[in-house]
């Protein structure tokens, strides 16, 4: 078992743990911060931005969607502006393109207007349009109504994500597992790699994101949640030219996931999805990755159960999306009535980290917890790319209060 010696000296003062966009600006945040502290990140994939961070649509979230007063809310507002502004001053793509949030049905058009309302509540500029003005944006989308969003875009997270490790200075190390974590509060933590290095820190953060709760474990702390991974699939639209920019549908306020949409990215292709149904591995890409282990991981967790007796209806749904190219099509049909079944291509899936209370409950906002010479990032699914600057900001915070209490 790995420990910390009495006596020796410390490879850094602050270890992250996770190398996506959340750990590096989290490294960033500090080292801008407090310019003499020594930061050290571990990542067990050979680059940055390999999971989440990697594998989204690429959208700078408004933050139109979250409740008023929330981290989300805040964080999201506040980063989408941060985000255009460091992606100009560091020459990454990125685009501000505005969005469709479109209602299909009647009964979509109260939750279409409780969006206006959380919209202006959380300061953002929002135009209610009528059917025939959604033509004015996108002149293939059909609806009943519709809000255009202005200060939604797309950019290049993964270059985003590099940037930021490369202008924190911090010492990054890659194919760097963590496979055990010794912490005595008195004398720091040391942590063992699948390399075999031994890094010796007086605090930890934890942004492991998709593993999140599994290095609280380590760390020797109860997380009091479990990630449930779910994954996204997606197609790419064939003729892209019937998209002009972002079209949405009206989300089901009872789920953290935002339905079947399609996204213009920064190469020009359109992305449509994803859907949101239960992977079998924390990285499980597709239906054939199956990791035992994880599995039965989710299946011991009550909250999984809980979840699944509570929202068996709508994960049918989305688990027919999966299975069926013709529901899949239909759903996108609703907003794109010219799209058929050849114009979707499959493409890369992502998989959501989305923390499980014990009791079933979906997390929704950001989870960030403290213990002795640590912080855990436990929550911190979309939009955490768009608000990875003030929630770096925020860890960071957070990570030198707990440094400096040692």
């Amino acid at each position: 078992m790995v420990r910390v010696s009495a006596g020796v000296a410390y490879d850094c003062d602050v270890l992250v743990v996770g190398g996506g966009i959340v750990g590096l600006s989290t490294a960033y945040a500090i080292t801008r911060a407090a310019p003499g502290i020594r930061v050290t990140v571990l990542e067990k994939e050979a680059g940055a931005a390999r999971h989440q961070t990697g594998r989204n649509s690429g959208v700078i979230h408004s933050g139109i969607y979250y409740r008023p007063g929330s981290l989300k809310a805040r964080y999201a507002v506040k980063g989408a502006a941060e985000m255009v502004k460091f992606c100009a001053e560091y020459g990454i793509a990125h685009a501000v393109t505005g969005k469709l949030i479109v209602a299909t049905e009647r009964e979509e058009l109260p939750r279409l207007h409780a969006l206006v309302q959380r919209g202006r509540e959380n300061g953002i500029p929002v135009r209610e349009l009528g059917a025939a003005q959604i033509g004015e944006y996108e002149p293939e989308v059909r609806g009943l109504a519709a809000i255009h969003v202005g200060t939604t875009g797309v950019c290049d997270f993964v270059g985003v994500a590099r940037q930021l490790g490369e202008a924190s200075g911090a010492e990054i190390r890659y194919g760097a597992r963590v496979v055990r974590v010794d912490r005595r509060p008195e004398r720091g933590v040391a942590v063992l790699t699948s390399r075999g290095d031994v890094v010796r820190a007086r605090v930890l953060v934890n942004c492991a994101g998709l593993y999140c709760d599994e290095v609280a474990r380590l760390t020797g702390d109860e997380p009091g949640m479990r990630i449930v991974p779910f994954r996204g699939e997606y197609y790419e639209l064939a003729r892209p030219e019937l998209v002009r920019g972002l079209v949405y549908p009206v989300p089901d306020p009872a789920f953290p996931f935002l339905g079947v949409h399609l996204t213009r990215g920064i190469d020009g292709g359109v992305h449509i999805g994803p859907n949101a149904v239960p992977a079998l591995a924390r990285e499980g890409y597709g239906w054939g990755v199956v990791r035992p282990r994880e599995v039965a991981g989710t299946l011991a967790w009550p909250g999984a159960w809980a979840l699944a007796r509570r929202h068996w209806r709508y994960g049918g749904g989305e688990l027919l999306r999966s299975a069926s190219k013709r529901a899949f099509t239909a759903a996108v049909r609703r907003l794109l009535p010219a799209a058929e079944a050849g114009d979707l291509v499959r493409t890369a899936a992502g998989v959501r980290a989305q923390a499980v209370l014990r009791d079933g409950t979906l997390v929704d906002d950001f989870l960030i917890k403290e213990a002795p010479r640590a912080v855990h990032v436990l929550n911190a699914p979309s939009p955490a790319a768009t608000a990875s600057l003030p929630i770096g900001r925020e860890v960071a915070r957070r990570a030198l209060e707990t440094l400096g209490s040692v």
